[in-house]
């Protein structure tokens, strides 16, 4: 399966549907945040359950936001995601913050 585009944002990043999930290219920051997790609330979620953030090359804590808004949504629907590819930095945000547990 060709990777699908799920989220089109200006000149920064989106979920990409692969064969293994949800992957994430680009940046997510405050400026585009709202506008990913929008579009990505209209779509089903990755029957591997599997969002890979290995492509994330500039976040902030509100990628964290999303993460969490993902898996909240996953927890209702009845579903089990996993986060791979987290970068070093959104870990260590979760951690000071105190939601590292929600990223599980």
């Amino acid at each position: 399966m060709s990777a699908a585009p799920l989220v089109e944002s200006r000149e920064t990043g989106g979920f990409v549907a692969t064969d293994d999930g949800w992957a994430f290219a680009g940046a997510l920051t405050l400026d585009d945040a709202a506008d990913v997790l929008t579009a990505s609330v209209a779509l089903p979620l990755p029957l591997s359950g599997m969002l890979d953030f290995t492509g994330v090359m500039h976040a902030d804590s509100a990628a964290l936001a999303v993460v969490i808004a993902l898996k909240r949504r996953a927890i209702v629907e009845g579903r089990t995601l996993s986060i791979v590819g987290l970068p070093a930095s959104l870990h260590s945000l979760a951690v000071v913050y105190g939601v590292e547990n929600l990223l599980g």
